[in-house]
């Protein structure tokens, strides 16, 4: 039996589907332990898989209104990602992995771990941030530039994170005795060994580039495992139950300032009302709250997998968790995505698979656009056969279980 550290840290969309690679890799025989943040660890182990708690607190006061969206940038830091990777080598010195599965945030210091206990390694991304022709890195917006500057920029912007984090990674290489080496140089030779990355989203939603280096694939989707205890609420049942099949709407981990808070509520209460549907409204990380009526319902975490299956379209902020699971229920979807991140390209590519009724970025979400696109979403029956399609061209993926066979490669060598 071999023990895979899998080296995760983030929000719940960034750690939940790597359950579904530790589950899996625990089924083939591996001891799995996987990290993640002070609220998800439990969760984790509700998994059957080992959680190991990173602790990284933000500093700062959603209430007192300052911007989320900076306040988690936190972590993104030349500092924040020291104290992150120190925290994370503290949390994993005890493990004695045989291979290490890397995720964005846990990527430099666990290559440094790696390289360390001579132990092989690989990457796992949930969205595409490699140089391609094919379009922008996913963080850098949602609209193509043309071929030749979409790869300039992603070269750019990878030499940019190294200069970034060049100090970071001379400390935790300094750390663990490791000789000295610029953060430029080791990807260099990362570059020539063909170092894997494997991807989690599926090729029918968006293909892998065809002048992506050997080594860098896409798999599929890894979808979160939950307690297997769980049962919805009765009071939801009944809800959904009562009528016509409800949209969905929430917006995940998103965190908002109060007045935020309220303006969200309240435009998705009205604006249910005016398209006429019922809804179940998520709380999520914003806490968004309506009221429990005819009309409306609100929830706090319920796996998305059971409640779009019983929805008649889904409004959400094109996470790539949640976008997965909206597509793989062959849902309809309404993109509301915030900006500085990926949710911008993945509310497009929507758009381009001919999903999505309409984009409506956060900060211009109101009652009539809103309103507008959920009856759009549940009406047109295009959208619906587009999803259909979609979800049945996703069915035929494998994800978690290549991961699983490429880690078994890795053992092997």
């Amino acid at each position: 039996m071999s023990t895979i550290l899998i080296a995760a840290y983030g929000s719940r969309g960034d750690v939940m589907p790597l359950t579904d690679v530790g589950r899996r890799l625990r089924d083939a025989g591996h001891r799995v332990v996987l990290t993640s943040n002070d609220e998800l660890d439990e969760e984790v182990e509700a998994c059957g898989v080992e959680a190991r708690r990173i602790s990284f607190e933000v500093q700062g006061d959603l209430d007192s209104g300052a911007d989320a969206v900076k306040l988690a940038m936190q972590v993104a830091r030349p500092a924040g990602i020291r104290r992150l990777g120190n925290t994370f080598l503290d949390v994993v010195e005890d493990v004695d992995a045989d291979a290490v599965l890397l995720t964005p945030f846990t990527e430099l210091p666990g290559l440094a771990f790696a390289e360390a206990r001579d132990i092989p390694s690989m990457g796992l991304r949930l969205q595409p941030l490699s140089a391609t022709v094919a379009h922008l890195p996913s963080l850098f917006g949602a609209r193509s530039a043309g071929g030749a500057l979409n790869r300039a920029v992603g070269k750019t912007a990878a030499a940019a994170v190294d200069r970034l984090y060049g100090g970071a990674v001379s400390d935790f290489r300094r750390r663990l005795g490791l000789p000295r080496r610029s953060a430029a140089a080791l990807r260099r030779r990362r570059t020539a060994e063909d170092w894997p990355i494997l991807h989690g989203y599926s090729p029918s939603v968006l293909p892998r580039p065809a002048d992506w280096r050997p080594g860098l694939d896409v798999v599929g989707y890894w979808w979160p495992r939950h307690d297997e205890t769980w049962t919805p609420p009765q009071s939801l049942v009944e809800f959904i139950d009562g009528g016509a099949a409800p949209v969905a709407i929430g917006f995940g981990s998103l965190m908002v300032p109060e007045v935020e808070r309220e303006r969200i509520s309240q435009t998705v209460r009205e604006a249910v009302v005016a398209a006429g549907v019922r809804a179940v409204v998520q709380s999520g990380g914003a806490g968004l709250r309506v009221p429990d009526d005819e009309h409306t319902m609100t929830v706090d975490t319920v796996p998305h997998e059971w409640l779009f299956e019983r929805a008649a379209a889904v409004v959400h902020s094109c996470g790539a968790g949640t976008t997965a699971a909206g597509l793989r229920a062959a849902r309809p979807a309404v993109g509301v995505p915030s900006s500085g991140g990926d949710q911008p390209f993945w509310a497009r590519r929507l758009e381009a698979l001919g999903v999505s009724a309409a984009t409506i970025p956060r900060p211009k979400l109101d009652v009539g656009g809103l309103a507008e696109a959920i009856t759009a979403a549940v009406t047109t029956p295009e959208l619906a056969r587009n999803a259909a399609g979609v979800a049945a061209g996703m069915s035929a993926d494998d994800g978690a279980g290549r991961v699983v066979r490429q880690v078994e490669r890795l053992l092997e060598r």
